[in-house]
């Protein structure tokens, strides 16, 4: 597995996993096992994040989880996010990510631009844009429907094609949009985010 950014490292390194609750880690381990068992298979790893617009909390969870694969050198993992609905991917997320030391590259214009988000410089870049979660982009087939909203979790007891649904909910950081604190709430999220993601990974043995 190559390096992560140096920004990204330190970032890291910072994260505190004591500030999760132990019913939250049990709620975690479930996504851990999924992972850690299809590692032990030697399998191939799909993990698709839904939220309901595919806008925010599903793609920060998208990008901190194949930082972390690779932080922990977890191989054969694959990240997708999706919605109940397409819209955007919100440009605050992106900035977020920058400012964390992701290199974020907008390669499309439009109302539903296309994004490359680095955090290697030899990996390849995770792609972000908003899509439904059934998209042709997302695996069909034999992934974990990882549901990081509640209102998609409640909306979407089956989802087609998965081979194991886990809610991991988090609060929607839209609630501070357009308000002073905007940039501060969404840089707790992608932490909060990013602290869990880095507790699953941790807990897969190679």
């Amino acid at each position: 597995m190559m390096a992560l950014f140096t920004k990204i490292d330190r970032y890291i390194s910072k994260l505190n996993v004591e500030s999760i609750s132990t019913d939250r880690k049990e709620t975690l381990q479930m996504l851990a096992n999924f992972i850690g068992e299809k590692t032990k298979n030697g399998e191939e790893i799909n993990l698709n994040f839904i939220c309901t617009h595919n806008s925010r909390r599903s793609h920060l969870s998208q990008v901190w989880a194949q930082t972390m694969a690779n932080y922990f050198k977890v191989t054969n993992i694959f990240c997708y996010s999706g919605g109940t609905e397409s819209t955007a991917l919100f440009p605050m997320v992106a900035e977020t990510l920058k400012n964390t030391g992701f290199e974020i590259e907008k390669l499309s214009e439009g109302n539903n631009p296309v994004y490359s988000i680095k955090y290697s410089e030899n990996q390849h870049p995770v792609i972000g844009f908003s899509k439904k979660l059934d998209d042709d982009f997302n695996p069909q087939s034999g992934f974990a429907a990882i549901m990081t909203c509640s209102h998609a979790n409640e909306g979407c007891p089956i989802v087609k094609g998965a081979e194991k649904r886990i809610p991991i909910t988090f609060e929607d950081p839209k609630a501070f949009d357009n308000t002073p604190i905007q940039a501060e709430k969404y840089a707790e999220r992608s932490m909060h985010i990013a602290t869990e993601m880095f507790y699953v990974f941790s807990k897969i043995q190679s």
